[in-house]
């Protein structure tokens, strides 16, 4: 299991490494025949506005899955307390899923097309003045239900896959008022390039 600890804005000395090490080791200590790989990112705001400003994000590349935390605070030993309990979560879940068969239903639609008509049509794409962070990552193809499952580890509200059942680019995301919502591209008649989804039972 490679470990891999990068700073920004601060000086990553041998005490915060060892600390790292301690802390993330021992969270993914269980499940290192599953893990290929973990990145931790440490940084320190600039901006006085930004609070809390240490923050620590653990990135873990398992079996093709990629499983994400990230916490703050105004120390940044705490803040990797903190995400290492976050991990050890995470990956108590993973191992869970892989080992327990259940259903799951959840209302997973695509968005109304006056909502896609608004995004593209009325509004004007406003691009930060420049990229101050790039990631890339496998993506290779994936059902739908696994789409759902990558949501819930990476800790964000969205996730782009690639739909094995269309071949296309899509979106799921959380909703505002509960559920998932589901972004495909269209094709050049306007319908969409994939089934409709609303409503639809899926396998955990």
């Amino acid at each position: 299991m490679k470990l891999l600890i990068h700073g920004k804005n601060i000086e990553v000395t041998d005490a915060i490494r060892e600390y790292v090490q301690q802390k993330i080791e021992k969270a993914a200590s269980h499940y290192q025949s599953l893990t290929t790989e973990i990145d931790v990112h440490l940084s320190v705001a600039r901006n006085p506005r930004i609070t809390p400003s240490q923050n620590a994000e653990v990135t873990i590349y398992v079996n093709g899955s990629v499983i994400r935390a990230e916490e703050s605070s105004e120390n940044l030993y705490a803040s990797i307390d903190l995400v290492a309990d976050k991990i050890a979560r995470q990956l108590r879940k993973y191992k869970e899923r892989r080992h327990t068969h259940v259903r799951i239903k959840d209302e997973v639609e695509a968005p109304e097309q006056d909502v896609l008509e608004s995004l593209t049509t009325e509004r004007t794409p406003a691009l930060p003045d420049e990229v101050v962070r790039s990631k890339y990552f496998a993506m290779p193809p994936m059902a739908l239900k696994d789409a759902l499952e990558q949501l819930d580890l990476v800790d964000h509200d969205f996730y782009m896959f690639h739909n094995a059942e269309t071949g296309q680019i899509n979106v799921v995301y959380e909703r505002n008022h509960g559920g998932y919502g589901l972004i495909q591209p269209r094709n050049g008649n306007g319908a969409s390039s994939g089934p409709s989804t609303k409503g639809s039972e899926i396998p955990s």
